[in-house]
């Protein structure tokens, strides 16, 4: 029968009975009935929505260093405390999703999402906002992962493929967005501003959420073996999976590094456009994520060369393009265009390793694996963001930005000579 599983279900487990409790809150989900357009673009909405969350600071780091009156090497910790907030999700909240309604799951974390958005708003001090922004990294990427697993998970076998696909461009748009309102509503009304409208727009959707999603008994669903497992046992089956799966080591790797690339370049962009001889506006700079996506769907051509099994290739040329996007980017001071074309490229190259990276790791493992593979995979894109935030800024203010060019395509040459070397022990 197409659509959710229907095997019987223990109704002693704890799962199952709070999903029975639910019963008298909402009505039940029908089985084999699809998930209706309305549905998917409210999980694209929530998921690109709570992802944003994490990037917004990107375009907004000089308005932080001036309202706390600190360097920007300083400043550029809040960053990478927003992803050490998402390497914290990764490994204890995403867990619970197999382990409780993903519905009730998701409210309470979009309300407790609300709750940091206007701490990190109303934030004194940056004490303050390095703690917020942490709570911040947590629950937003915890809402954008779940949305994609609950997406998964109550999708007909013959659609969860486009399913995810929307979800997934809704993430995408996310990204893209965030830098182009946090710049723009910070010139309006100020950065505080940025942080207490999202809260707003996250109650809002947390109440869209529930409307629509009650209809959705996800706990049905669930493999009943995951959920009667003992909690520390299911997260040290995940870190047993990244010590013996040599070729998640290998492209978790690529993903620190090259996600290390991508915020070097992001955080320090910020600093040097904003500052003369640019003095650009934060709207102006946010724009400026807007000129990646041509890049980034552009290596939706990938995809058809990995169906033919081109992974090595595309990686290849994805490595490349990494590095060759620091030679354009380099010549800034003296072009526009040039800036254009190192972010085009460099965007194009990331997308295609990033496509490359996930369609390898999730053809090498039995289906029921592949959650917490893309969740260990995961915690290298994040770790390499974090780190990769706190060294462009670092950097940028010591050596500014010819010492953040190199420093860039030092990691991407790093990126490549590692591959090269992996190649043989993988066969």
């Amino acid at each position: 029968m197409d659509g959710l599983p229907t095997q019987p279900v223990n109704a002693s487990q704890p799962c199952v009975k709070q999903a029975v409790s639910l019963e008298s809150h909402c009505p039940k989900y029908v089985l084999g009935k699809p998930l209706s357009s309305n549905q998917v673009s409210l999980l694209a909405l929530a998921s690109g929505m709570s992802v944003a969350n994490i990037y917004f600071a990107q375009p907004l780091l000089p308005e932080f260093s001036a309202a706390f009156a600190v360097t920007s090497a300083q400043v550029g910790q809040l960053i990478s405390m927003a992803q050490l907030g998402s390497v914290l999700a990764l490994v204890f909240l995403l867990p619970l999703g197999d382990r409780m309604d993903r519905r009730c799951l998701l409210l309470i974390q979009a309300l407790a999402l609300v709750v940091m958005l206007v701490l990190l708003g109303l934030a004194p001090s940056l004490g303050w906002a390095y703690a917020a922004m942490l709570g911040v990294g947590l629950l937003a990427t915890a809402m954008t992962q779940g949305l994609i697993a609950y997406a998964a998970s109550v999708a007909q076998p013959a659609e969860q493929g486009q399913v995810l696909a929307k979800v997934q461009a809704g993430v995408f748009l996310g990204l893209l967005l965030a830098r182009v309102v946090a710049g723009g509503v910070s010139d309006i009304a100020g950065w505080r501003m940025v942080y207490l409208s999202s809260a707003a727009c996250m109650l809002l959707l947390a109440c869209l959420l529930w409307r629509s999603l009650a209809r959705v008994n996800t706990s049905l669903a669930v493999n009943t073996s995951q959920v009667t497992g003992s909690y520390p046992r299911f997260i040290g089956s995940m870190l047993a999976l990244l010590w013996r799966h040599r070729l998640l080591q290998v492209r978790g790797m690529l993903a620190l590094l090259m996600f290390a690339v991508f915020n070097i370049f992001w955080s320090a962009l910020s600093l040097a456009l904003s500052a003369p001889p640019y003095a650009y506006s934060n709207t102006a700079i946010g724009a400026l994520g807007l000129v990646g996506a041509i890049g980034a769907l552009a290596a939706t051509q990938a995809g058809r060369w990995l169906d033919k099994g081109a992974h090595q290739q595309v990686t290849l040329i994805a490595l490349l393009l990494l590095a060759i996007a620091w030679w354009p980017l380099a010549f800034m001071s003296w072009s526009l265009a040039a800036l254009m074309l190192g972010i085009i490229l460099l965007d194009m190259g990331g997308q295609a390793l990033h496509v490359s990276n996930q369609s390898l790791l999730l053809r090498s493992n039995a289906e029921q694996q592949q959650g917490s593979m893309i969740g260990m995979y995961m915690l290298f894109y994040a770790l390499g963001s974090g780190l990769g935030a706190a060294a462009g800024t670092a950097v940028f203010a010591h050596d500014g930005w010819q010492g953040v060019c190199l420093l860039g395509f030092s990691l991407s040459a790093l990126a490549l000579v590692f591959w090269l070397a992996t190649l043989r022990a993988l066969g």
